[in-house]
């Protein structure tokens, strides 16, 4: 504005001065000397009254030219916004990062994008080449450089790289990057612009597909992936299969893609399942069956098939992906496994049967034998020898005879489904086998320590607890030590959902690091006494463990043995 201004000034001088001069020598040549003052006069009113009119003529030139130059800077500035507007529009739409290097001075503009996307703050945004590559991650900068270099020396239409960028809390974004160049007339390369795109969710889900791919081609289970499929009674067409499935059928993809599971699956048990097949397809939802399919070369083999449905972006089924595993192997192991069990019932119920015969068949010998034994010691026997004989004969009849009882014992505990129980305050209880041992106490006159409570009770069969206590006790006072005072400890521990049976002694103790698997065993004997039958702790076990309760046994050879017994709480 100054400058139009002091030009109006400079053209109005001129053209005053031009007046003067040419006015000057018009009186000079054509006037004489005496009118010189008049006309000088009259020329000095025609000048300051045409001064103004040149001046006011100039003004309006000019302002007609100012305001044309407003019109067109207006225009411009119209234009220029509506490009901005444009510029912001096409960022915001495509969510990308513009940037402007100026090749010759290096500096370098980022829109909004580098705050929005990366997190900067309009402050702490370079303005230089050297922020920009200080951003991208140490791995990706050397080769992304070579690559941008290059471009520009070649001066190739087209620049664009994958690489990761630094946002401002520290983490990296993997970025697509685009750039262009601008060339003077000369082809001298002068700027470059580029558009930097987040692709960090297309990347990560590029790779979590890479995994699945990687899962599915080396998982050793058959994987199937159909279309969905809304046909009544009518299965779905096959789109993939992974080398599992060819391995396991014999059929490659080429044999089985666009067409259904028909083809490797049983027709006898497609006929059976069908039905309940097509009604699971058509509820869409997660599903698993057993069938027995047929491979390329007709052999049958069982799998177990999980039926998983698939939505599209719209939350539309799209497909279905079924995983297959033979369970050829799991089938013929469960056949083998039903029959031994079938085999050990009827095993089991043998041994019943001839335990339930023998028991039976030996009693009437057995109370003939003792009637016989009863009535001989009524008469005296003078040979000494002969009296002998007949003891060890009486004493072999009655051991056989309670070894038959303890036999029948078992049985009946094993055979029970269920057993009788009732409230017992568990201190009468150890009365009760005190009074049935008093002579075994008398004899070996054992130190007994109780912690009984008085009112102590426990739910249980009464005969059962006290058949394992009997045993208990009387393993204690005979397998005692014979160079120390027996010791005993009784005692009984009751909370809210369990109570515990402690029975401790002082005895020769048994050798657990030998006989701990086959201390509750049929027949084990860990002693060399000759009345051991070796049934005792076997039958404990038995009815410990009909009544719900568990056994346990801690013993030290010199030391003792203590028993542990616990039952739940009804």
């Amino acid at each position: 504005m100054k400058n139009k201004f002091y030009n109006i000034i400079i053209a109005y001088f001129i053209i005053t001065l031009l007046l003067a001069l040419v006015s000057h020598s018009y009186i000079v040549k054509y006037t004489s000397i005496e009118d010189h003052l008049f006309y000088y006069f009259i020329l000095t009113i025609v000048f300051v009254i045409l001064s103004p009119v040149v001046f006011i003529y100039l003004l309006k030139l000019n302002n007609k030219r100012n305001k044309e130059s407003f019109k067109r800077l207006e225009k411009i500035n119209e234009e220029l916004y509506k490009s901005n507007e444009r510029y912001d529009i096409v960022e915001k739409a495509t969510s990308d990062t513009i940037w402007d290097w100026d090749i010759k001075t290096g500096g370098f503009i980022w829109s909004k994008g580098v705050e929005i996307v990366f997190g900067y703050k309009k402050e702490d945004v370079g303005t230089n080449l050297q922020w920009w590559f200080e951003k991208i991650h140490p791995e990706d900068s050397l080769k992304m450089s070579v690559k941008l270099y290059s471009f520009i020396e070649q001066k190739a239409e087209k620049w664009q790289d994958y690489y990761r960028f630094m946002c401002a809390d520290g983490t990296f974004k993997y970025v697509f990057d685009r750039g262009f160049l601008v060339m003077d007339e000369d082809r001298n390369v002068v700027r470059m612009i580029g558009a930097i795109q987040d692709i960090t969710k297309q990347k990560e889900e590029e790779q979590r597909l890479k995994l699945l791919e990687t899962v599915i081609t080396q998982t050793k289970d058959s994987v199937i992936i159909t279309e969905s499929n809304d046909v009544e009674n009518e299965m779905p067409k096959i789109v993939f299969v992974n080398p599992a499935f060819t391995k396991m059928t014999g059929y490659n993809a080429e044999e089985v893609v666009g067409k259904s599971a028909l083809v490797f699956m049983n027709k006898f048990s497609v006929r059976n399942d069908i039905k309940k097949l097509a009604e699971a397809l058509k509820k869409k939802e997660e599903f698993s069956f057993e069938s027995l399919n047929k491979r390329k070369n007709k052999e049958q083999y069982w799998v177990n098939i999980s039926m998983i449905p698939i939505t599209d972006k719209d939350n539309q089924h799209s497909h279905w992906i079924s995983i297959q595993r033979d369970i050829s192997i799991e089938k013929e192991r469960e056949k083998e496994r039903e029959q031994l069990i079938s085999e050990l019932t009827q095993n089991n119920k043998d041994l019943k049967q001839f335990s339930y015969i023998t028991s039976h068949n030996l009693r009437a010998p057995l109370s003939n034998l003792t009637g016989l034994l009863n009535l001989i010691d009524d008469i005296p026997i003078e040979n000494e020898e002969l009296k002998e004989i007949i003891n060890g004969f009486s004493k072999s009849t009655s051991q056989l005879n309670e070894t038959i009882n303890d036999l029948v014992n078992v049985i009946i505990i094993k055979d029970s489904p269920s057993i009788q129980k009732e409230d017992i305050i568990i201190k009468n209880i150890f009365e009760n086998v005190f009074n049935q041992l008093s002579f075994l106490i008398s004899l070996k006159k054992p130190i007994i320590k109780m912690e009984l409570n008085d009112t102590q009770t426990i739910n249980l069969n009464k005969s059962y607890i006290e058949s394992i206590l009997l045993n208990l006790m009387t393993n204690s006072l005979r397998y005692l030590d014979p160079n120390r005072q027996l010791k005993i400890w009784i005692g009984s521990k009751k909370t809210t959902t369990e109570t515990t049976l402690t029975f401790k002694d002082n005895g020769i103790g048994i050798d657990l690091e030998r006989n701990r698997d086959k201390i509750f065993g049929l027949y084990q004997r860990f002693h060399d006494y000759p009345d051991s039958k070796g049934l005792g702790l076997y039958l404990v076990k038995s009815q410990v463990e009909s009544m719900g309760g568990t056994i346990s046994v801690e013993s030290q050879v010199g030391l003792g043995t203590t028993f542990t017994i616990v039952f739940k709480n009804n």
